[in-house]
């Protein structure tokens, strides 16, 4: 079946919980993207962990994102079982949306720059590991 309800984004950038198999494992990915890094920059988050979106993919959520955003994190099944807890980034400003992986302590650089236009999404994908993967600079 799957959500209805577009995603309310706000001033911070979205993270959309997709997958509830484990609470701690969640509440673990979201402590890592909050933490102050590099020069106490920080990810500006709202996290949204609502059933209705379970088991969706970017491109179904991507249907349900405003216009007036351009990018949004989605924590799936592989951000809470891989060691590394790659977030999904997705980017819709392009047709068709695109995708990358980052590592929680990397989220601040990815979210600040895109977030202000200091950076394209190509800057991030270029970067990433062979596996897609962007691991920071």
């Amino acid at each position: 079946m799957g959500a209805t309800t577009p995603l309310r984004m706000g001033e911070s950038t979205l993270v959309v919980r997709t997958d509830f198999s484990d609470d701690a494992a969640w509440a673990a990915v979201c402590g890592e993207m909050s933490k102050p890094r590099k020069f106490g920059f920080r990810a500006n988050l709202d996290f949204l962990s609502d059933r209705q979106y379970e088991g969706m993919t970017a491109d179904a959520l991507v249907a349900l994102a405003p216009e007036s955003h351009t990018f949004f994190f989605v924590v799936d099944g592989r951000a809470l079982t891989d060691p590394e807890q790659p977030v999904l980034v997705v980017s819709y400003f392009d047709s068709p949306p695109r995708t990358l992986r980052v590592i929680p302590s990397e989220m601040w650089s990815v979210e600040n720059n895109l977030s202000i236009g200091n950076m394209d999404f190509e800057e991030f994908e270029s970067s990433a590991g062979s596996e897609g993967v962007f691991r920071g600079f």
